[in-house]
């Protein structure tokens, strides 16, 4: 069997209680008490202690501490660009709802002006009110105005 490796990289809070960036484990049946002999691995590399090593310089870092700090600044970076784009698609969503409404209420405008319009021709035209109304929904206040 050729040896594997298996990197899990723990973010968000503290797992073990030591100043340890990585943990190796080893596969063990107890059970049994079968191991395989080290060829397959757990690395665990915990990015909560990553903070003690960023203003060391990286001349002075170990390969653990240069991942932590790599992997650190990725997932910062990551959830800027998360949080930016979230941003621009509310705002583009809001855009689209804004533009929405206008063109409801625009809509919605026209039909009434062409509404009194449409009763103001038929008005002087001499058609009885009821069909006025009948015709363009508007109440007979408004066409009497």
């Amino acid at each position: 069997m050729k040896e594997a490796y298996q990197i899990s990289i723990l973010a968000q809070r503290q797992f073990f209680p030591d100043n340890n960036l990585t943990h190796t484990f080893l596969y063990y049946d107890p059970e049994t008490r079968v191991s395989l002999d080290g060829k397959i691995r757990i690395i665990t590399l915990e990015l909560e202690k990553s903070a003690m090593y960023i203003d060391k310089p990286v001349s002075e870092m170990s390969g653990a501490e240069l991942w932590a700090v790599y992997f650190e600044e990725y997932a910062r970076q990551t959830t800027a660009l998360k949080n930016k784009l979230d941003w621009q698609a509310y705002m583009v969503g809001a855009k689209r709802q804004g533009r929405a409404e206008g063109l409801e209420e625009g809509l919605s405008k026209g039909h009434a002006e062409k509404a009194l319009e449409i009763a103001r021709k038929m008005k002087n035209a001499g058609r009885p009110l009821n069909e006025i109304m009948e015709f363009t929904g508007l109440p007979a206040e408004t066409i009497e105005q």
